[in-house]
C-alpha cells in the first residue's frame, strides 16, 4: 500500500514510517518544512510538502494514496483555531477516500473514566475542554458510512522511548532536576496508561492494514502506572529523593494529569488485531537511562 501520512517527521511519526516501510509499504509524508522534509526523506519517505492548513495539498496526497494515517497537529491542539484546521483536514481525507473502502486513521487519546478502567468501548462523549477534538474523532468514525474504512488509535498519557525529548517524562525530569526532588501529588496512586513508541507505531500499522471500519483502538501497553512509581524511577536515576509535593510546585497540564486516575485497557485491541507490547513498559524505559543523558 501507499500510504499518505501527516506528522511524518514528529515523536510518533518517526517510528510509524519505518514501520510501514519495513513491512513493505510506500509511504507519502506531509512536511511543512525544510526541517521536517529532510527528516522525513532520512526515513526513506518520499516528501509532500504543505501543512495541514492546505486543504489542497492534502487532498492531493489523499488522492494519490491508498489510504492515511493522521498523525499532525497544530499546537495547541484544543484551541479553536487549531481544532477547526483538524475539522477540515478530517473532512477533506474523508471525501477523498469516499467509496474506496480505503484506510483512514485518527489519533485520538484514551478516555478517562472515573472508578474504573478506560476501554475501548465506551462511548466517545464531546464534552468538556477537549469537546471540539472528541468531535472530530466523531466525524472521523463517520466517514465508514461513506465507504471509508475509518479507524480511531487512542494514545496514553506517556508515548515513551529512546529520543523522547517533548513528552510529560522529560518535563517531571527537568521539574526534579529543577527543584531537587522527584514529586508526585498526593498520595501518589493515580495512575498513567502508557505505551512504548514502537509498539504504538506497530499497532498504527496494524490499524491501517487490517482494523475493520469504525474500530476504536487502545494503544496501551501498562494499563496503569501509579504516578509515585514514576517519581521514584525518575529519583533513581537522578538520585534524588521522591515525595508528595503541593500542586502549586506544578505548572501546566501536570496538575490534572498528576492528580487524576486514568487507567485504560487494550485487551479489545489485542484480540481483535493480534496486537501485543514487546517493548519495554514505563518503568523500565525509564531506568535504561537514556532520559537523562
Amino acid at each position: 500500500m501507499r500510504i499518505f501520512v501527516t506528522g511524518a517527521s514528529g515523536w510518533i511519526g518517526s517510528a510509524v514510517v519505518p514501520e510501514l516501510i519495513g513491512a513493505g509499504h510506500q509511504v507519502l509524508g506531509l512536511a511543512r518544512s525544510d526541517t521536517a522534509a529532510r527528516a522525513v526523506a532520512d526515513l526513506g519517505a518520499e516528501v509532500l510538502r504543505g501543512d495541514l492548513n492546505d486543504t489542497g495539498v492534502l487532498r492531493t496526497g489523499t488522492l494519490g494514496s491508498d489510504g492515511v494515517i493522521h498523525l499532525a497537529f497544530v499546537v495547541p491542539s484544543v484551541s479553536e483555531a487549531a481544532t477547526r484546521t483538524d475539522a477540515a483536514a478530517i473532512e477533506t481525507f474523508v471525501t477523498g477516500l469516499a467509496g474506496s473502502g480505503q484506510p483512514l486513521v485518527i489519533s485520538g487519546a484514551t478516555l478517562v473514566t472515573p472508578g474504573r478502567v478506560a476501554t475501548e468501548r465506551d462511548e466517545l462523549v464531546a464534552a468538556g475542554p477537549i469537546a471540539a477534538r472528541i468531535a472530530n474523532m466523531r466525524a472521523a468514525l463517520a466517514g465508514a458510512d461513506r465507504s471509508v474504512r475509518s479507524v480511531l488509535v487512542m494514545l496514553p498519557r506517556s508515548v515513551h522511548g529512546r529520543g523522547d525529548r517533548h513528552g510529560f517524562i522529560p518535563q517531571l525530569i527537568a521539574l526534579a532536576r529543577a527543584k531537587g526532588v522527584s514529586g508526585y501529588l498526593g498520595d501518589g496512586t493515580s495512575r498513567w496508561p502508557a505505551v512504548h513508541v514502537r509498539d504504538a507505531a506497530s499497532l498504527y500499522r496494524l490499524a491501517v492494514e487490517q482494523a475493520p471500519a469504525g474500530a476504536v483502538l487502545n494503544a496501551v501497553g501498562d494499563e496503569g502506572v501509579p504516578v509515585r512509581e514514576i517519581a521514584e524511577a525518575i529519583g533513581r536515576n537522578l538520585n534524588l529523593p521522591a515525595k508528595s509535593l503541593p500542586a502549586e510546585e506544578f505548572g501546566g497540564m501536570l496538575v490534572p494529569l498528576l492528580s487524576r486516575d486514568m487507567p485504560a485497557s487494550s485487551a479489545i485491541t489485542q484480540e481483535l488485531l493480534g496486537w501485543h507490547p514487546t517493548h519495554p513498559g514505563l518503568i523500565e524505559d525509564i531506568d535504561q537511562g537514556h532520559y537523562f543523558t
